[in-house]
């Protein structure tokens, strides 16, 4: 072959080339270039969807969410003069509501109110004809066979309302007499026990609400009325002389409330929690119980007065879903 010119400078650079190209460093940048291109040229793929199901997918599709509430359960969740729901529990569930309504990016949820009572009310929720129930009922391993708990919202005791010319100081003071509970409830259960157990020879009525409940007490058909000490404060607070009557009694359980949810829905469980938790760890929840235990309420604008006691001002530091027994 005949070479012309500056052949050896031309041979020269083209070994040098060679060398070049076939380097490591010169390889790794060719072969990043050649990527970024094909990444410039391929669409970028779409974030999926998030798929729903349970208690989620039902609000997301209908636009609508349940909501199980009480009649007569004060201050946790009941009517007002004007047929309003309102209460403790019912404004922890709105916050619930809420919560759903941004973790769905909904605009807006249409809210169905639908009442429950203590003896429908796991069956309600169990059923699928609410979502969720908040309102005065105890988490309790029995209850977990059929239904979800949500975070604990409230703790309890179980006492006695009793009139202060009763005599009644304290349960062993029941031997004998009518006391009345309300039907459903763990206090009708922990009732009949120690009745059966120590001979007390008490004659039990069970009433269908709180209120029917207070009224069996009010006309003295009853000596007593045992029930979570929260919702006697409560049943107080309606009497038409309030100043007659008187919480006592050793505790007899502590429970924890709180909100029905369905059986093993995870996804919509740890919605309802993180909100709730929200609520208690911010210092909202502790404004909300202020405003329902100490200060004046409906319907007769009577203050409680039943302050925050050590176990809830632990549950507000350290939410936890965990029943008593």
């Amino acid at each position: 072959m005949k070479v012309t010119g500056n052949s050896n400078g031309l041979l020269f650079a083209v070994a040098l080339a060679t060398v070049l190209l076939s380097s490591p460093a010169m390889a790794e940048a060719q072969s990043k270039s050649q990527a970024q291109s094909k990444s410039k040229a391929q669409p970028k793929a779409q974030a999926q969807p998030r798929e729903l199901a349970g208690i989620l997918k039902k609000i997301k599709d209908t636009g609508v969410i349940s909501l199980g509430h009480r009649a007569a359960s004060i201050p946790f969740s009941y009517y007002d003069g004007e047929r309003q729901v309102i209460g403790y529990s019912q404004e922890l569930m709105l916050k619930v509501v809420e919560a759903i309504k941004a973790d769905l990016k909904m605009a807006t949820i249409d809210i169905k109110l639908v009442p429950v009572n203590s003896s429908n009310r796991l069956e309600m929720v169990a059923d699928g004809l609410v979502d969720i129930e908040c309102g005065s009922t105890t988490n309790n391993s029995k209850r977990q066979k059929r239904v979800s708990f949500s975070t604990t919202i409230f703790i309890i005791g179980t006492r006695l309302l009793t009139n202060r010319d009763s005599g009644v100081l304290d349960f062993p003071d029941l031997s004998g007499k009518n006391v009345v509970t309300t039907k459903g409830t763990t206090s009708e259960r922990l009732l009949r026990e120690m009745n059966d157990s120590k001979k007390m020879n008490m004659s039990i009525i069970a009433a269908k609400d709180h209120g029917e409940a207070f009224l069996i007490l009010e006309t003295r058909r009853a000596a007593a009325f045992m029930m979570d000490d929260a919702l006697l404060y409560g049943e107080l607070a309606k009497a038409k002389k309030p100043a007659d009557w008187a919480v006592v009694g050793t505790s007899q359980s502590f429970e924890a409330y709180g909100c029905i949810l369905p059986k093993d829905d995870l996804p919509f469980k740890e919605v309802v929690d993180r909100a709730l938790t929200k609520a208690m760890t911010s210092g909202e929840a502790e404004k909300i119980y202020a405003r329902w235990f100490l200060q004046p309420i409906p319907p007769k604008g009577l203050n409680l007065n039943f302050p925050l006691s050590d176990a809830m001002k632990e549950l507000y530091k350290a939410p936890n879903d965990k029943a008593f027994d």
